[in-house]
Order: C-alpha cells, then sequence, then structure tokens
C-alpha cells in the first residue's frame, strides 16, 4: 500500500505565541517534513483568522522553498475569488523559475473569509464571484502555456514555467471541475468530510484526459495527531476540536492549549459537531495511528494523502509527523512482507 503522503500547513498561531513564531514553526516544518520523507507542503489561504499565520501564501511559499532543496512547495490552496488571475501566475511563474519543478498551484473557489474581509481583498467581490471559477481557472492556466509568451497580455515570467496545478473542493463542484478540466484534485476531507466519498467517485467517473494528466489523481486530506501513546495523541488533537467548535460559533482565535477531557471546554453539542467535522482523522499512538491510516486509505483508494496537523505544541507536531511518515513506510511495506 504505497501512498504517497504529504503536508497541509495553516501556519497555526498558538495560544501564548505570536504570528512570528508561527511563521518560524511553518519553515522549521516544511524541512523537517523534508527530511521525513513527505512528497509536498502546501499552505493554505485564509484572512482575518486571528488564528492563522498564511495570509500571504505565495510569499510562504518561497521562503520554505527556499529552507529546502526537495520537498515540492506549493498552495493548498490559492482562493482564486480573492485575486486576478495574472497576478496569481506572475507569482507562481516568478516561484516556479526561483525553485523549477518544485511548485505547486492548488486552486479553490471560495473566499476563505468573510465577505466584509473578501471585498477588502478584491473590492468588486460579489455572491456571483465564484461563478467565474472555471472561466478564471482556465483564464490561469492559459498564462503558463508555452506560447502564452506571445499573447498581448503576458504573465511574466509564468510562459512556459513548470506549475502544477490542482483543483481543490469540498464539495462535488470541484470534483466536476476538475474531471471536466482534466486537472489533479484534493478534497478537503481535514473539514468537510460529507461528500468525500461522492467526490471521489464522481472526479473519476467524469475525468477527461488532459495535456497536463492523463488518469484520474485523487488526493484525500486527513487530520494526523500522532504521540508516543494514545493519550498524548488523544490529547493533542483536543485543540483542533476546540478551534473548530469556536469557529463555528464565531468565536475564532489562536489555537486553543490541549486538554485531558474536551467535555470540561466544549458543550456536547460542540463535541458533536467538532467530531463530524473532524471524522477523518488519526488520532493517538504509533499503532493506532497506523491502522487508523490503513483503514481510511482502504476506504476511499486515494492516489495520494495529505496530511493536517494543527497541534500547540512545534515540538509535538514535529514528531507527530515522524510518526506518520513512519506508519505511512509501515503500510507501504506490508504488501511486500505477507508475499
Amino acid at each position: 500500500m504505497s501512498v504517497p503522503y504529504s503536508l497541509l500547513d495553516l501556519s497555526p498561531i498558538p495560544e501564548g505565541a505570536d504570528a512570528a513564531a508561527a511563521l518560524r514553526n511553518s519553515i522549521d516544518l516544511a524541512r523537517h517534513a523534508e527530511a521525513c520523507g513527505f512528497a509536498r507542503v502546501w499552505y493554505a489561504e485564509h484572512h482575518n483568522m486571528p488564528g492563522l499565520a498564511c495570509t500571504a501564501t505565495a510569499v510562504l511559499i518561497g521562503q520554505a522553498a527556499a529552507a529546502t532543496s526537495r520537498i515540492k512547495v506549493g498552495s493548498g490552496g490559492i482562493m482564486l475569488p480573492n485575486h486576478a488571475p495574472l497576478v496569481v501566475a506572475e507569482q507562481f511563474g516568478t516561484l516556479a523559475r526561483l525553485f523549477p519543478g518544485r511548485i505547486e498551484l492548488g486552486l479553490g473557489r471560495a473566499p476563505g473569509t468573510d465577505m466584509a474581509t473578501a471585498r477588502a481583498l478584491r473590492r468588486h467581490m460579489s455572491p456571483e464571484s465564484a461563478d467565474a471559477f472555471p472561466a478564471e481557472v482556465h483564464e490561469l492556466i492559459g498564462y503558463f502555456a508555452p506560447e502564452a509568451a506571445q499573447a498581448p497580455v503576458k504573465a511574466i515570467p509564468a510562459a512556459g514555467a513548470d506549475v502544477e496545478a490542482w483543483i481543490l473542493g469540498s464539495s462535488l463542484y470541484g470534483a466536476q471541475l476538475a474531471a471536466h478540466l482534466g486537472l489533479p484534485y484534493a478534497f478537503a476531507s481535514h473539514f468537510a468530510p460529507a461528500a468525500l466519498e461522492q467526490a471521489a467517485r464522481v472526479y473519476r467517473e467524469l475525468f477527461q484526459p488532459s495535456a497536463r494528466l492523463a488518469a484520474p489523481r485523487f488526493m484525500m486530506a486527513i487530520n494526523v495527531f500522532a504521540a508516543d501513546d494514545d493519550a498524548q495523541g488523544f490529547r493533542l488533537a483536543s485543540s483542533q476540536a476546540q478551534a473548530f467548535a469556536n469557529l463555528r460559533r464565531g468565536r475564532p482565535g489562536p489555537l486553543p492549549r490541549p486538554v485531558d477531557d474536551l467535555a470540561e471546554v466544549l458543550s456536547p453539542q460542540d463535541r458533536a459537531m467538532a467530531g463530524e467535522a473532524l471524522s477523518i482523522s488519526a488520532a493517538g499512538g504509533p499503532a493506532r495511528v497506523r491502522d487508523a491510516l490503513a483503514e481510511l486509505i482502504a476506504a476511499y483508494a486515494p492516489d495520494e494523502v495529505i496530511f493536517a496537523a494543527s497541534i500547540h505544541d512545534h515540538a509535538a507536531r514535529r514528531r507527530s509527523l515522524e510518526i506518520a511518515a513512519q506508519a505511512m513506510g509501515a503500510l507501504a511495506a506490508a504488501p511486500a512482507a505477507a508475499e
């Protein structure tokens, strides 16, 4: 069961720390992910979120790429309604020239924030802006075509640059669009698991081969909270559960400190809400995490997985990545051992 594994980093700001520390931790984590054999590290775009430092996604990608040497670095994703496609092409074309073969461009159609902030990001924002997403994806990808160097409007230095584009989503819309465009598709099952199975099926059934991709390539996101024993792993997971409940209740803030018992800080309704949203997770010690990952991969048959890991303590987050990598290595070796 050899499945490539990657890291999705939202650059969380833990309680008691600040954005500068969060960004330093993200760069350190990129180096650590590379050392642990991760295929890529992606940074999400969010705005006006007190607990996340990943607002200037392209800047963070450049810093992480400069601090590493082999791992692919990209966006998970750029929220295209917030930006002019030309500007995104210029940014990622520049990154691709600086770090050839290592830059990836995941694209989403949600604003990644509230509507007031979305309007501040792109002044002509309206509820219909997301409807332009397919056309804007087509425009953006077009800037990277070699022949774009002869177009009247050029995204210098994007034309001919090696940038792999992905479509991201948490519903069937993204699955259908990725299939239609012949692009790889990543599903946000780390916080919106309801349509995971159906989205994977729709994407594969409707996929149309393209010059960029000959066959479907589906990646699912999994929360991983791994520690040296089950109790520690479950405790690490409590921070993300609290953060999710706070967000849904309109009280976003820094990533909370972990607790031994969620019942002491969250109502039954909040625990149920967070538990449902974060159900695609592997938490606990090494054996439990390995078994949970094996079960999820067997159930949904992704071509790749990407791990989300919002953990309060940075050292614990580094250790979680190590355990996750070891688990994936064990799963890859298991079929050969059985033969």
